[in-house]
């Protein structure tokens, strides 16, 4: 019963802004941990973020500290992505995944997933 769809991909140019939307149900975040990752061609997924939902803080990966921000709207049980400062390299295709163990950026630890949505950064 636990999904997640992705939305909001998109073609920006380098040091634009975008953001995308992680729409849930079958869960809360006071029960999942939730994570973003992403996943260039050629390389492997990597974490972006990750939410713990014991105190609801997020951990960025360094790569984009300081450029993407994770925010939450309860009621429309959504999860948002904010890139800011996008750089070619952010280019990938990006997922939202939870489970209930707070598993970290650790990609491989996550049991449900979306189907992803493609960002691609290029001038």
């Amino acid at each position: 019963q636990v999904q997640l769809v992705e939305s909001g991909g998109a073609l920006v140019q380098p040091g634009g802004s975008l953001r995308l939307s992680c729409a849930f149900s079958g869960f809360t975040l006071d029960s999942y941990g939730l994570g973003w990752f992403r996943q260039a061609p050629g390389k492997e997924r990597e974490g972006v973020s990750c939410t713990s939902s014991v105190d609801g803080s997020t951990h960025y990966a360094e790569s984009v500290k300081g450029r993407f921000t994770v925010s939450r709207d309860n009621a429309k049980n959504t999860v948002y992505l904010q890139m800011n400062s996008l750089k070619p390299e952010d280019t990938a295709v990006y997922y939202c995944a939870a489970d209930p163990f707070n598993p970290g950026l650790a990609f491989l630890d996550y049991e449900y997933w979306g189907q992803g949505t493609q960002v691609t950064v290029s001038s």
